[in-house]
């Protein structure tokens, strides 16, 4: 399934109230959204329509979330969806993670693209190739490591991959307070050492997969008020019966 044709229904089924996109480039997922979007990107060109409620920043993420009200634009209300496809680097995309959980509902989710390239060539961090995914995979490593709270699930979707995260707790600070020695363990000069499971798509799960094991549908039904600890429960349990245990990481 196409990244896109996933993430349309995404949209549908969880039907979010707010929606962020890092990097917009030329609109084609910020058009997805049918509710108040924000989309940050220093350099878009939008090329797709978009009939809805948006509000587009011509800035980096970094400027965009160290203004005094980073929820201005939906009214304080924190997103529910979020698309992470800004630059291409693992110390970026990471902390664009950081900035997108801090903003968003425990009920909401996260996906990442380019999270599953098909060579090492493709991995690089200085771009030599026409599809670059750069070497955002190890965002997938470091969320396994400090944060196994979260609900984590690789998905193999056309043509590089997303990476779905759900159970969020906004007020975690540990990725942040150990930025600096994430960055030392995990950003690598290329070539890079990108896992053989990553590279063959051994533990990955199928879209339509996820898309059945109503992960969506069990956020679309909690309240926009709900709590990271008391949806961590019902959560972890239904993605361990319908996805399998390995993508709930250990218990917390």
């Amino acid at each position: 399934m196409h990244y896109l044709d996933f993430l349309t229904r995404v949209h549908t089924r969880l039907a979010p109230t707010t929606y962020l996109e890092i990097g917009v480039r030329n609109g084609r997922s910020l058009a997805l959204a049918r509710c108040r979007a924000v989309g940050i990107d220093p350099a878009y060109s939008i090329r797709a329509e978009l009939d809805g409620d948006f509000a587009l920043f011509r800035t980096t993420s970094d400027e965009y979330f160290a203004r005094p009200e980073p929820l201005a634009a939906t009214g304080g209300v924190p997103f529910e969806l979020a698309f992470i496809d800004g630059l291409h680097l693992f110390e970026f995309a990471l902390r664009d993670f950081v900035f997108a959980e801090r903003h968003s509902s425990a009920r909401g989710m996260v996906f990442f693209d380019d999270m599953l390239p098909r060579t090492v060539d493709e991995a690089a961090r200085e771009r030599h190739t026409q599809a670059w995914t750069g070497d955002v995979f190890g965002v997938l490593q470091v969320l396994e490591r400090y944060r196994p709270d979260l609900v984590v699930v690789p998905l193999d979707t056309v043509p590089t991959g997303l990476l779905a995260v759900v159970g969020l707790d906004p007020d975690n600070t540990v990725i942040d307070d150990n930025f600096t020695e994430i960055l030392a363990e995990f950003r690598h000069p290329d070539p890079q050492p990108v896992p053989a499971e990553v590279l063959d798509r051994s533990s990955v799960v199928s879209p339509g997969r996820f898309l059945e094991a109503e992960v969506l549908e069990l956020l679309a039904s909690r309240a926009g008020d709900v709590t990271a600890a008391d949806l961590r429960g019902p959560l972890r349990e239904l993605v361990a019966e319908r996805l399998g245990a390995a993508f709930v990481g250990m218990p917390v």
